[in-house]
């Protein structure tokens, strides 16, 4: 359950952090950046707890 806990807190700081980012210019940059910034949250994560957790 810890792993399913950390890959969406993954996704979360991901799409938030790249909401953040893309806010500065517009609507849709942000809401492009932050789908991006989930998807690498999520290869990150789903990464990170393969490798260290498993």
């Amino acid at each position: 359950m810890i792993k399913v806990f950390l890959v969406l807190l993954g996704v979360g700081a991901g799409g938030g952090f790249g909401w953040w980012l893309g806010s500065s210019v517009g609507l849709m940059t942000a809401y492009f950046c932050g789908v991006f910034g989930a998807s690498a949250g999520l290869y990150l994560s789903r990464r990170y707890v393969r490798n260290y957790l498993d």
